[in-house]
């Protein structure tokens, strides 16, 4: 994943994940609500300083890394090529995230993920916000429909279903590894599992939105 980056970047990286691990370490030996900051720089070797240049607060250090993703979708929609309709773009997109064992459709077997998603879902607050993500990519992939002329009512329609069936197969991915199948084991199934939730969806939306 350092591939590439100078030697600057590489450190930088090396040290948000490092924080990011810490963390979830804490978070899940104790609670979210009963770690400090100053408890995760220690555990991670830095100055309380050091993570708040990475981090804005204790939640950021859980969702961070989902945040990154809220405008996915809409901008895959926004690039897709001429002919290609916005289901046929998620689709392809969907389908190449789970080939790169992409976190963000639910596809790492890493531990820090795993223990991140865990953290969300016993966690209100981090539930809350990660679901305020979801309506924010909803209201951007809306947001490019309507950029494009559609009809904003049918435009929210065909945004929901989209985002919809990509949370459905996220959460159908997660609740696997989770349960402590590896990603390798999952993939197979979560691609024709994909292959049949967009077939569904393509059956209703069809040629919507295809790119003239």
């Amino acid at each position: 994943m350092t591939e590439g980056m100078s030697l600057r970047e590489r450190k930088k990286f090396q040290t948000r994940h490092r924080l990011l691990a810490a963390a979830t370490e804490l978070f899940a030996a104790r609670g979210f609500d009963k770690v400090s900051v100053a408890e995760i720089a220690e555990a991670a070797d830095v100055s309380k300083m050091t993570v708040f240049n990475y981090f804005a607060g204790k939640e950021d250090l859980v969702l961070a890394p989902m945040e990154e993703h809220i405008g996915d979708v809409a901008r895959v929609v926004r690039e897709r090529a001429p002919g290609e309709s916005a289901v046929t773009a998620v689709r392809r997109q969907f389908l190449a995230a789970v080939d790169a064992r992409d976190p963000s459709v639910g596809m790492s077997d890493s531990p820090v993920v795993l223990g991140v998603r865990r953290l969300i879902q016993e966690t209100p607050a981090l539930l809350i916000r990660a679901h305020a993500f979801s309506m924010r990519s909803y209201a951007l992939l809306a947001e490019a429909l309507v950029e494009e002329g559609e009809e904003p009512s049918l435009a929210r329609i065909a945004a929901a279903q989209l985002i919809g069936t990509r949370n459905a197969l996220i959460t159908a991915n997660q609740l696997r590894l989770l349960a402590g199948e590896s990603a390798d084991a999952v993939a197979p199934d979560a691609v024709a599992l994909a292959e049949r939730g967009f077939d569904l969806l393509d059956k209703g939306l069809g040629d919507f939105a295809t790119r003239s």
